[in-house]
């Protein structure tokens, strides 16, 4: 039976800009290269608000193997809110991960101890499948007249940078024809093609090792958990990863070194005998798919450049050991989706986009720290290092106090972005955890799950038992989300802790703007002009 990545899901069809006069090409309001995880949720995200989008990508299929696999909390909200929930339920789901020296567990932690949230720390799922889900998402959203396009087998070859367009060429199997756009989001990877047009480039650190990434198929009593060795026995002086996925497919990866030949490192006959050495003689299975990768922790200096914006993979790579990955690119088109859609259609200034630059610059910096300090304890470069680590991993097995220095990768979480100057204003006694600027908390409420009710839009979220004031009008739909306390205590805990009551400001992608004990129109208005930038009505 073929596997979902060997079938092209959007294949090559000719377009009507093919047949224009190529001195007047189509012109587009927004173009985005790549279909992977990160251009599809901007290009779900975008068509659903009504901004016509087309998305070329050389390929016409899913990502080929696994690749990313670790689907985080946030990131599993994002998909719900675009129509892509389904992968929750397709995925395995964890919140216990165990971490081991030698032959001996050190400690096991809870990613999620509390209850009453719709979706798990973590679900494992193949970026196959999640690609799948959302190219389906999108055909979807076509075949209901939404304003999208996803062309496959386009290869975009020269990019032209002008002050209010980019001019782009693009190759088809049936010839070259070129069209232009108001604004190009590039989402095509970490070897980007645009951003290599472009004379771009990252800034920061590759990490002299490698390791050797493994998607096996077997039947195994494995309990659903991530499990992360320090030295293990079948991987002696190195390091170990293993993930369940569906399907019988297990993620494995396993620290190599530096100085290895990664060709012959990826070859059948090396990879069998390792992880048989892992899996013991007598387990059957067979490899899915095989890579050797080196950690990177770069960032490009900008994400925006004119009318060109980069997100996911291309504007950023970390070391895959904390998911940070996948997750923050999907979080990327979370941020930038609602950003461009508002400037496009006239509701924002083109400084709202440099609030994504600024938001999203903060999060790949804080990814990457995360990241370095991660593969810096997974792989020590020095005496001093290895001391540091090993000291901390025979107290982690008997002392809680040293368990929180153990670092198997900080596993992903999303930015808050207290320093925006989008993020208005605070009041005492509220918890911190609903701070402007952080995402919000979800919470069970009577007519299901908060985050379900807020939608995509600006919302005010009205915590009391009385009914919300009057509003006055806006210049973007503002939704508003009345919530009894008493009918719902856990969003009452949340949200409200000690207080009798509060008012949030939340803003489409559902991180909090502003909040109050009680609005007033002026403050109100203040806080919704200063969260789409416009920086002469926030500021009077």
């Amino acid at each position: 039976m073929s596997k979902i990545f060997e079938t092209p899901l959007y294949p090559y069809a000719r377009n009507a800009d093919q047949d224009r006069d190529q001195d007047n090409p189509a012109r587009h309001p927004v173009v985005i290269i790549g279909a992977g995880p990160v251009g599809l949720a901007a290009a779900i995200d975008l068509a659903g608000r009504g901004v016509p989008v087309v998305v070329l990508d050389d390929n016409d299929r899913v990502s080929f193997g696994s690749r990313a696999i670790c689907f985080a909390k946030r990131t599993l909200e994002i998909l719900d809110r675009l129509g892509c929930g389904r992968a929750t339920e397709m995925g395995v789901t964890w919140n216990t991960g165990r971490v081991f020296n030698g032959e001996g567990e050190v400690y096991g932690f809870n990613l999620l101890e509390e209850d009453d949230h719709k979706h798990p720390a973590f679900v494992n799922l193949q970026q196959y499948h999640v690609e799948h889900i959302m190219v389906q998402r999108a055909q979807d959203l076509i075949a209901q007249g939404a304003p999208l396009e996803i062309r496959g087998r386009n290869r975009v070859d020269t990019i032209g940078t002008h002050d209010d367009y980019v001019h782009l060429s693009i190759a088809t199997p049936e010839g070259d024809y070129e069209i232009q756009a108001d604004w190009l989001v590039a989402c095509d990877g970490a070897n980007s093609p645009t951003r290599r047009m472009m004379g771009l480039d990252f800034v920061g650190r590759v990490f002299e090792d490698n390791f050797l990434i493994a998607d096996v198929v077997m039947q195994a009593d494995f309990p659903t958990e991530r499990w992360f060795w320090f030295d293990p026995p079948f991987n002696k002086g190195q390091s170990a990863l293993l993930h369940r996925q569906p399907e019988n497919v297990w993620r494995i990866d396993l620290q190599l070194g530096w100085d290895i030949d990664r060709e012959a490192e990826k070859r059948p006959e090396r990879v069998i005998p390792r992880l048989q050495a892992m899996l013991g003689p007598d387990v059957e299975f067979s490899l899915e798919w095989v890579s050797i990768y080196t950690f990177q922790c770069r960032r490009m200096e900008k994400f925006r450049h004119g009318r060109v914006i980069f997100a996911g993979d291309s504007a950023h790579q970390v070391s895959p050991f904390g998911a940070r990955g996948a997750n923050s690119g999907i979080q990327d088109a979370d941020n930038l989706a609602w950003k461009l859609a508002a400037v496009v259609q006239g509701h924002a200034p083109e400084a709202l986009l440099d609030s994504y630059e600024f938001e999203r610059v903060y999060a790949a910096d804080e990814n990457i720290l995360n990241s370095t300090r991660a593969t810096e304890f997974i792989t020590p470069k020095s005496d001093t290092s290895r001391l540091f680590r090993d000291a901390v991993l025979a107290l982690a097995e008997r002392y809680e106090f040293a368990r929180p220095l153990v670092n198997s990768g900080r596993l992903s979480m999303p930015s808050a972005y207290e320093d925006s100057w989008l993020t208005g204003p605070d009041t005492d006694g509220l918890p911190d955890a609903t701070r402007p600027g952080a995402p919000m908390p979800d919470a069970p409420v009577p007519d299901g799950w908060l985050l379900d009710q807020t939608g995509g839009e600006f919302c005010l979220l009205w915590v009391n038992g009385a009914a919300p004031p009057d509003l006055p009008q806006t210049p973007v739909p503002l939704r508003v989300l009345h919530i009894d306390p008493t009918q719902a205590p856990v969003l009452a805990a949340r949200y409200l802790g000690d207080a009798p009551r509060a008012a949030y400001l939340l803003r489409p992608d559902q991180h909090i703007a502003a909040r109050w004990r009680a609005p007033e129109t002026l403050p109100l208005t203040t806080a919704l002009a200063r969260a789409l930038s416009q920086m002469e009505l926030s500021d009077a």
